[in-house]
């Protein structure tokens, strides 16, 4: 039987979708779960989870807050990389900060803010110095960073006055710290700059028209706080911390639990990934699984 050329392009639609249909929505999935169920490959694909006295908490491919009700570190528990992921560690809502390194100066909030409900905003550099400030005073070590003030925000100045030929500033006429917040810190972290007094910034000024200057500081080059410890990765998802991190914290969760730095850092060698293939990547420790190992070989008790 002949059809007609219009019903011959239907049929023809009609047997490509059933055909497809098939192919794509029953056999390849199909395929892809019987590959999935292979020994080795089946825990990732279910999530790679990870389970402590029969119950979930948590998946080895994903960070997570070890924090109290209060939002404090919990001191028996090695600590994650900061996140930026939603509220933190968000899988559905994984992102970075996607601030730049030259993003420095804080954006105060305005006079109004108490009623208005405003925190401001704070900088790449102020989130850093305070993330180290904060992981200093956890582990009792100095938190000092270069371009860091001592209370832990950036330190940046405006400098006010005429610009000579290359930029800078020579005989300022005046100077505010663009980070401190006047009624918040008592005093600017310098108190002179080329002889001029420096001043803490007021919430609402502009000080668009001054020279930013960064101020290094004499905190040294290489901090003892590890760079992940202030940053936040790309996903925000990081499970892992690095072995420098990882050994900055063994003292503290040492002593909380009442065992020997050296038990704790036998347990951190167990949990240490080395580089993929052995070439690519850097080691890196799994905070989730290590503290894992420690709540059942050294759990804390009372």
């Amino acid at each position: 039987m002949s059809y007609p050329t219009w019903v011959r392009q239907h049929l023809a639609a009609l047997r490509a979708l059933l055909v497809l249909t098939v192919v794509c929505g029953v056999a390849y999935p199909l395929a892809v779960f019987a590959v999935a169920q292979v020994p080795g490959l089946r825990s990732r694909a279910d999530g790679s989870t990870v389970s402590l006295h029969g119950r979930t908490v948590g998946s080895a491919l994903i960070g997570q807050s070890f924090t109290g009700k209060n939002g404090a570190p919990l001191r028996q528990y090695f600590q994650s990389r900061p996140s930026e992921a939603g509220n933190g560690y968000d899988p559905t809502s994984t992102a970075a900060s996607n601030l730049g390194p030259e993003d420095i100066v804080d954006t105060l909030p305005g006079p109004k803010a108490a009623t208005a409900g405003e925190s401001g905003g704070q900088s790449l550099l102020t989130r850093v110095c305070s993330r180290s400030k904060a992981v200093g005073d956890l582990e009792g070590v100095s938190g000092a960073r270069p371009f860091c003030t001592p209370g832990g925000v950036g330190a940046v100045l405006a400098v006010f006055g005429r610009r000579a030929a290359d930029g800078t500033v020579p005989h300022p006429t005046g100077v505010v710290s663009l980070n401190e917040e006047q009624g918040v810190v008592q005093a600017p972290f310098i108190a002179t700059y080329k002889g001029v007094p420096v001043r803490l910034a007021r919430p609402g000024e502009d000080y668009s028209a001054g020279l930013v200057v960064p101020v290094r500081g004499g905190a040294p080059a290489d901090p003892v706080v590890p760079a992940d410890a202030v940053t936040a990765g790309g996903s925000g998802l990081d499970p892992h911390i690095s072995p420098a991190y990882a050994a900055l914290q063994t003292g503290r969760v040492a002593r909380a639990r009442g065992v020997a730095p050296g038990q704790v850092r036998r347990l951190v060698e167990d949990g240490t990934d080395g580089r993929d293939l052995g070439f690519m990547g850097e080691p890196r420790v799994n905070v989730l699984k290590v503290n894992i190992a420690l709540d059942r070989r050294y759990p804390v008790r009372g």
